[in-house]
């Protein structure tokens, strides 16, 4: 989520800014070399991939920012973000990918840049490459997984992302709920807000607005970036070339690329996007095939739906759009008139909660903290008939006087156990190592004998990827 900052050098650097502003700001990239010795890559398709690398530099963030901010703990030196934006060899549209940092993946065999061994292919997490192997192993990883060819490669860290954020004047963003994480501070009421580099890096970050976590994470940071393209775009600052400058050495100061994108790649591809704009670009998320996804020694991963993740690189392979175009100018009232679309009928009864894991994928075990005849065999009864797992075997608690029900869950299963109190609310999450992917409930005082109903998010209903265009994402 960092990462997004890079792609307003892409639009910035369509002010028309002479080579010698920009050269005088290429001095300020540091730079890597992800595709060192690397062989058997894909074939190159049309249009211009680049990976997109969010990472954990809160090292470089001063005391009062970490404790405004929430920033406290060590840096991971892992990437939060991975994303793939690719530019149409007309550069008249973008398309982001985003791939969650959970997706379980096979990483081939590489050199452990921790211990300095050789290590065979094995399974990990996505994020976990970069620990491994650093951006070069990253790239491997993801060429491997998608089959798209990587042309360049950014990263950036927290301090670009805020003083970017800053430069610009700040960034609009909107929503219809309530938006509070006590992890990161966020705290945003329904309506619109003008958020700062600080709080802007608490909207991308956070976790723990809501039951979908890192998927709902994604739809954010994918709203943040047609909104930063919309600010760039519209506030002026492409015409300042004052503002330019100062806007891009907030971009250009804390980003690592590889050697081969420098001041004339900006340049060109700058020139050629004179007119992007949020319609310009278009959003998705990888389909996911399965989530809570469990690998032994890794824990709940999501693993990729193959068949409509294949689709959907090829598509960008082959420089298509994802979605549907916008709307032309010529589209109106002068255009020919369209059968009516009928509205769709308003399901009947309370519409489900959207979590991670679906509830036919989570085993539970009831147990009654309660001195109440029957309460674990009423819940026990609730869940199954939301779906959930259950064991069908409720049993009775070593204590009867518990008042909140307690969800008690091995770490690795955390998502499964955030799904699982979707369908309980106000009930308590207790953490317990060991204790394997079967859930523990135990009743308490507070269950009044039903559970809400939940589905796990399909990003992509209908064996389509789910595109928004970026002035869909934008108040």
């Amino acid at each position: 989520m960092r990462a997004v900052t890079t792609l307003s050098v892409v639009v910035l650097a369509s002010a028309g800014i002479g080579h010698s502003v920009m050269a005088s700001l290429d001095a300020d990239i540091a730079r890597v070399d992800p595709f060192k010795d690397m062989k058997n890559r894909p074939r190159a398709g049309h249009g211009m991939n680049v990976l997109l690398v969010g990472t954990d530099g809160r090292d470089k963030i001063t005391e009062q920012e970490r404790r405004r901010y929430r920033l406290g703990g060590a840096p991971c030196h892992c990437t939060d973000t991975i994303m793939i934006v690719h530019i149409s060899a007309d550069r008249e549209r973008a398309t982001v990918v985003s791939l969650p940092r959970d997706s379980y993946v096979e990483v081939p065999a590489h050199v452990d840049e921790t211990t300095g061994q050789q290590r065979a292919a094995h399974p990990i997490k996505l994020n976990a490459a970069y620990a491994e192997g650093g951006p070069q192993l990253t790239v491997r990883t993801v060429e491997d997984m998608t089959h798209l060819k990587i042309d360049h490669y950014l990263e950036v860290d927290f301090i670009s992302f805020m003083e970017t954020v800053d430069a610009l004047g700040g960034v609009r963003i909107c929503t219809a709920q309530p938006l509070k994480d006590s992890y990161t501070g966020l705290n945003l009421s329904p309506g619109t807000h003008q958020l700062n580099g600080g709080q802007a890096l608490q909207y991308v970050r956070s976790r723990h607005v809501d039951v979908a976590s890192d998927l709902s994470r994604m739809k954010r940071q994918q709203r943040f970036m047609a909104a930063l393209i919309e600010r760039a775009a519209s506030s002026g600052v492409l015409l300042n070339p004052i503002r330019f400058r100062d806007v891009t050495r907030a971009v250009l100061g804390s980003v690592r690329a590889d050697t081969g994108f420098g001041t004339d790649e900006l340049l060109d591809l700058g020139r050629a996007m004179r007119n992007f704009s949020p319609s310009s670009s278009e959003f998705t998320t990888v389909p996911i095939g399965q989530m809570g996804y469990v690998v032994k020694g890794i824990g709940s991963t999501l693993k990729w739906d193959e068949a409509r993740a294949a689709q959907l690189f090829q598509s960008m392979r082959d420089d298509k759009p994802l979605g549907t175009p916008a709307p032309s100018a010529s589209s109106g009232p002068s255009a020919s008139p369209a059968s009516p679309t009928p509205t769709p009928a308003r399901p009947r009864g309370p519409v489900p909660v959207t979590v991670e894991v679906a509830p036919q994928q989570i085993h539970v075990q009831v147990e009654n903290g309660t001195a109440t005849a029957g309460l674990a065999r009423r819940l026990d009864a609730a869940l199954a008939a939301t779906g959930f797992a259950t064991n069908r075997q409720p049993v009775t608690a070593a204590r009867h006087d518990v008042k909140r029900t307690v969800i008690s869950f091995d770490p690795r299963w955390d998502r499964s156990a955030r799904s699982l109190a979707a369908a309980l609310p106000g009930s308590e999450l207790r953490a317990v190592k060991g204790l394997g992917p079967v859930l523990r409930v135990t009743a308490g005082a507070d269950f009044k004998g039903q559970a809400r109903k939940v589905r796990a998010d399909d990003p992509a209903p209908q064996g389509e990827p789910a595109v928004i265009r970026g002035d869909e994402k934008v108040c």
